[in-house]
Order: structure tokens, then sequence, then C-alpha cells
């Protein structure tokens, strides 16, 4: 009778062992997923860092308030569910840095973006989103970024800081420095592994996303009402950029649509500018604006069904070693020159001398249909972007 009493009691200690590991195996992988730890336990005081082996996720639940920088050192992770919305505070004090080694999971969806933007709803009332990686620049074999003096770049093409998916940026841009302002976002020596798809800047007071060298792609990026230029590269991108859409402030405030760069100060820098970017659509504003395209310094670029209205020019080709790689190559396929655009392509050399452009140099295309809807807004965009 005893013995029976005992081989139960241990068979039930069994059950019970059994039916508790697998209910903690359960509990853990819930607690990697919503487990509220480090900076993410406040969020009316969202701010500090997200440091090595750590992994802080967000509440979707919850708007969390931006009162200074959030950084993700080198080994952590910092998780934005769909749907979560940040404000910030705190101006120039307000940003998210991803230092190198550090990643970012920023996964909105079509109906819930994750998004950021000021309390002050205005533009250029708060920093903006950085992004430094471990790909090559062409400034060095590293560099340390303008913005925030944050080191980046490296040797690693297939660097990844982690997923931008539905993300909106609003009203960055605000000056971290005596006439030097942050952009919407900014990608500084990011490698391939690195997604960055259905991106939205809006509204920001400098450009809307800026890559500096390293080896992203890119798609489905929308940038429209920025006051400075829409979209640009420098430092070495060797990438693509799929489905661009950008629009001026109606009033005309702001620069170029897209503005390519090799190396500002030395244009023969490797590893050279060289993006391949097809499915564009590029709105100026009421006034007609210089340039949509404006090309220089040394970079390369290959472009594919274009759309540019209301710009002045189309495409400026300046500095010897762009307009060499692309004048005659036919490196600019398929585009349409809509509403106002007086000067399709022009091309300068270096010392300044006008260059006649090439008939192989471009073809035009009257039905293209740009980021896939002509001139109006993209049916991809529509919603979680803020263009309707």
């Amino acid at each position: 009778m005893k013995k029976n009493y005992v081989k139960s009691i241990i068979a039930a200690i069994i059950i019970s062992s059994s039916f508790a590991i697998h209910s903690c195996d359960k509990d853990d992988e819930d607690i990697e997923t919503i487990a509220v730890v480090g900076i993410a336990q406040d969020p009316s005081n969202f701010q500090g860092d997200v440091t090595n082996g750590q992994v802080v996720t967000l509440d979707a639940t919850k708007v969390y308030v931006l009162n200074g920088s959030v950084k993700v050192k080198d080994g952590g992770k910092l998780v934005i569910p769909a749907g979560t919305r940040i404000v910030a505070t705190a101006g120039a004090a307000s940003y998210l840095l991803v230092e190198q080694g550090g990643q970012l999971y920023a996964n909105g969806t079509v109906n819930s973006p994750v998004t950021f933007t000021s309390s002050a709803a205005t533009p250029g009332t708060w920093g903006g989103v950085v992004v430094c990686g471990k790909a090559p620049i062409n400034t060095g074999t590293s560099g340390s970024s303008e913005i925030l003096n944050s080191p980046y770049g490296g040797t690693t093409a297939a660097d990844n800081s982690g997923s931008l998916t539905y993300m909106r940026i609003d009203n960055a841009g605000i000056d971290f420095a005596t006439g030097k302002k942050f952009n919407g976002l900014s990608l500084f020596g990011v490698g391939s592994e690195t997604k960055v798809e259905n991106i939205a800047l809006v509204n920001g007071a400098e450009d809307g996303i800026q890559l500096y060298g390293g080896t992203v792609n890119v798609s489905n990026i929308i940038s429209v009402g920025n006051e400075n230029d829409a979209f640009v590269w420098t430092d070495g991108w060797i990438g693509t950029g799929n489905n661009i859409y950008t629009k001026r402030k109606t009033s005309g405030t702001g620069n170029t649509g897209i503005k390519g760069i090799n190396n500002a100060t030395n244009p023969a820098a490797t590893p050279i500018s060289n993006p391949i970017l097809k499915n564009i659509t590029l709105i100026g504003g009421t006034s007609g604006e210089s340039n949509a395209i404006r090309l220089y310094s040394g970079t390369y670029a290959n472009f594919e069904n274009v759309i540019t209205s209301n710009w002045t020019t189309g495409f400026n080709l300046e500095s010897d070693p762009t307009v060499t790689s692309i004048n005659g190559q036919s490196k600019i396929k398929d585009v349409f020159f809509d509403t106002n655009v007086t000067n399709k392509i022009t091309a300068k050399s270096t010392a300044g001398t006008n260059v006649t452009i090439l008939a192989a140099t471009y073809t035009e295309k009257a039905d293209a249909i740009g980021a896939g809807n002509g001139t109006a807004s993209p049916a991809w965009a529509i919603g979680w972007s803020s263009l309707q």
C-alpha cells in the first residue's frame, strides 16, 4: 500500500513537471514577444538605451512619448509592432538612433503603420530616425555620421540592421547643430540584409530620406512635403530603389526630387555610387522647380520608368565622371516628361561648360506609369503613407 502510494506520488510529480516544462516553454515564447522591459516600461517617458543582449518590444496599444533619445546599441534589438505610435516632445533631443550592430524591427501593416511624429505636428520639431550599419562607404574604411557622430561603414556588404516596413515619419528635420538638420530617415552604411520597404517621409524640414553609402535596397518610398530634397544618396551607395513617389509642397518649397552624389569632395572615390532606380514619379510644386533629378560629383546611376512633372529640368547631369557614365549610354529609359518640363536633360562638365546630350542617352515613353499610377498617388501608398 505504501509502495503504491509512493509510486502514485512520483507519477504525479512527473506528469506535473512535464506540464510545467511545456507551460514554461510556451510562457517563455510569449515573454520574448510581449515582455515589457527596459525603456519600454514607461510609455510616458520613452528614452534611453537598448543595450547588448536586450530585446525591447513596445506595446502597440500605448502611445510612446519620446522625451529624449532612444539608442539601440551594438547587440540590442528594438521591436516596434504594427500600429505603434511614437510622439516626440523634446525637439532636437528627440530622435531614434540605431548604432552599428544594433537592430530595429519596426514592422507595420497597410492598415496599421508604425508612426513617428511630434507633439507640435509642425515640420522640423523633432529629430528623425538614424540607422548606422557596417556596409562599405567611399569616405574611408569607416566614418562618423554627420548626425550624432555615430560610427558607420565597414566591409560587411550583407550587414543586417533590422527591418523597417510600413513606417511613417512626420515632422522631422530639426537642427542638430547650426545650419545642420536631421533628415526624416538617414541610412549610414546600411547593408543589403536590412529590409526597408513601404516607408513614408512626410512634412519634414530637411531631406526626406538620405543614403550615405552602403548596399541597402529600398522600395515603396514616399517622400512628400519635405522642405529640402526628397530622396538623396552619397558616399558610394550601391543598391536598388524601386517605386519612389515624391511630391513637393504646392508652394514650391524644397529643392530636388532626387539628388545623387558619389563623393562631395572626391568624385573618383570608390566604391562609386551606382544605384539602379525603377518606377519613379516626381511631382514638383505649382511654381515649377529647377531639377527633378540632379546627378553630380561623380555618381553613376541607371533609371527606368520615370515620370517628371512640373520641374524646369527633368535630369541635370554635372561633373565629367557623371556625364561620361550616362551621356549616350542608354542608362535612362522610358521617361515621360510631363507639365512644365522645359529641359528634358542637361549636362555640364566639371569646368561648368555645357555638354551636348547624345541621342542614345535616354528614351521616352508617353504611357510610362512611374511609381504605379502615372502622376496620381500610387495605389500601394494610399492611406498608410498619408496620401489619398
